[in-house]
């Protein structure tokens, strides 16, 4: 749960550099859906076919475009409502602590470094060498390795797991369950066996990285796996060791990306996406859902791709568009073959 701060629509539209039309001493006090809003709660509406629903609102402060006429309500005017209510969200709800202090159960070697109002959870692990930087919060049960390093304001909620030499950069999120730095899939067959290669590497996650539940990051096999600023992962994301992840990229659930494969910045990764190994996905490209990536291929900047294996989009919906023919063809063909068979006499 958050706790919010309340706020007048006047210091909301001051917060956003926008224009009000109607009562600036408007107080609010959270944020909320049209249907569900309370008189004090802040709505948005981004599409002039949503205006219904606003003007029904018991919400009386709408965040809107220009155009939209709302009888009744104080507006507050953006170019682009969502990502308005998005900003007021963050600002106007801070977030209930992982953590609060150092729990007496907490284990932290003597060499870990604990920076100031950083939060150690019940039952958490920081091994030596470790480093925790200022206001970070450790949630209870999470094991921090060896010489691992969290950056100033992090937060790990309970049962995140990073092994030796993982690095988080500042204002990192990672959800539940986690575990960063663990060894990639990585053998070699030989002798009638498989053979585990070094997985020696590292992981390095940049500033504002947000991870989700139950997700693994692989460290790089004699390299390093890295996750650049910015960037939002799904839950049940599988990153393999030695991958790159470009700069506000986003990767949805369930998407498996495979060894040495390069995505690019701005990209965006739907659900259930399978990259193989070696591929890169160049800057701002679009994977859609499952769609299939074999070894070694490149999807362009800016390319939309879909289906497997991965094809431009247009390609996509006109196969797509003939598979789901193929019954009425494939009645047509029997028909046609029992045409020809009685035109050549039954043979």
């Amino acid at each position: 749960m958050s706790r919010t701060v309340s706020r007048s629509a006047r210091e909301i539209a001051e917060f956003l550099s926008a224009r009000i039309d109607g009562s600036p001493d408007v107080s609010i006090s959270g944020v909320a859906g049209p249907d569900g809003a309370r008189a004090s709660d802040l709505i948005y509406a981004d599409s002039l076919r949503y205006a219904e629903r606003a003007a029904r609102s018991a919400a009386v402060c709408v965040l809107c475009t220009a155009e939209m006429s709302l009888t009744g309500k104080t507006r507050i005017l953006v170019e682009n409502p969502k990502l308005a209510f998005a900003k007021v969200a963050a600002w106007l709800l801070a977030p209930a602590a992982v953590s609060s202090g150092v729990h007496p159960t907490a284990i932290i070697a003597g060499t870990a470094r604990i920076g100031p109002e950083a939060s150690v959870g019940p039952y958490a692990i920081v091994e030596e060498g470790a480093t925790i930087g200022a206001r970070a919060q450790i949630g209870a049960h999470c094991v921090i390795g060896a010489g691992a390093r969290v950056g100033e304001a992090c937060v790990l909620y309970p049962r995140v797991t990073l092994y030796v030499g993982v690095t988080l950069g500042d204002r990192v999120v990672v959800h539940s369950g986690t575990v960063i730095g663990s060894d990639g899939f990585g053998y070699v067959y030989g002798e009638g066996r498989q053979w585990k290669f070094p997985q020696l590497g590292s992981v390095e996650v940049a500033d504002d990285v947000e991870i989700g539940a139950n997700s693994t990051v692989d460290r790089g096999s004699l390299g390093v796996t890295r996750i650049a600023a910015g960037v939002k992962i799904d839950n049940l994301v599988q990153i393999a060791h030695n991958v790159t992840i470009g700069e506000h990229t986003v990767i949805a659930a369930q998407t498996g990306i495979s060894g040495s494969s390069n995505v690019g910045h701005h990209a965006v990764i739907a659900g259930q996406v399978g990259i193989a190994d070696g591929c890169t996905i160049e800057d701002e490209a679009v994977c859609g859902a499952q769609a299939g990536i074999p070894s070694g291929k490149t999807i362009r900047k800016g390319q939309v791709v879909w289906g497997t294996p991965a094809r431009p989009l247009d390609k996509f919906k006109e196969q797509y568009a003939c598979y789901g023919r193929l019954p009425d063809l494939f009645t047509r063909v029997r028909e046609l073959e029992e045409k020809m068979k009685a035109m050549q006499g039954g043979k």
